[in-house]
């Protein structure tokens, strides 16, 4: 059994914190670092005509604009599926008549304890924007054919992105082809 002997928190941020952890398993003791995030909720956001709502956003840790389905981290005590409808209309100026879990998964589980909550947002309805002041994006609708071959060539780069549109696009007869 994995026990934990000692826990330090080294960094503080506003969207995550940093800690180490000193762990014995068996004779063996060792320490990890992990990166302490509250978690993600992710949305599909799929129109009547079956084209998905994207946001083209600057990303400064890649240098450069990945086209993203919308996303945005749980507020402190805040559920998953709230904080996918707020996250919606924050970012793509939408409501959503119905909102369905799809899929959830972790990041990167081997130093980040973040876990992303995937939803499908349908019957939407036109309200307005209201970006964070530090986000910088577009928003383009794209049909899941085409958002497929952009993930085949390059196109869309971001891992949430793919797993979403895979499993979105499935619940409307779209499949991703391998090549």
């Amino acid at each position: 059994m994995i026990k934990t002997l000692s826990s330090k928190t080294l960094y503080e941020g506003r969207i995550f914190d940093v800690r180490i952890d000193e762990v014995s398993f068996g004779d063996a003791e060792y320490k990890r670092e992990i990166v302490v995030h509250n978690g993600s909720a992710v949305i599909v956001p799929v129109f009547e005509d079956t084209t998905v709502a994207m946001v083209r956003q600057y990303r400064y840790a890649a240098e450069k604009f990945l086209l993203e389905i919308p996303a945005g981290k749980l507020d402190k005590g805040e559920g998953p599926e709230t904080a996918a409808k707020r996250e919606l209309e924050e970012e793509v100026g939408v409501t959503a008549a119905k909102i369905e879990k799809i899929a959830e998964f972790y990041v990167s589980p081997g130093f980040l304890n973040e876990k992303m909550f995937v939803y499908l947002a349908t019957g939407l309805t036109e309200t307005s924007q209201n970006l964070d002041i530090d986000e910088i994006l577009e928003i383009e609708r794209i049909a899941f054919p085409d958002a497929f071959e952009l993930i085949q060539n390059g196109g869309i780069e971001d891992a949430k992105t793919i797993i979403g549109l895979i499993f979105a696009g499935q619940r409307f007869g779209f499949f991703l082809e391998t090549p």
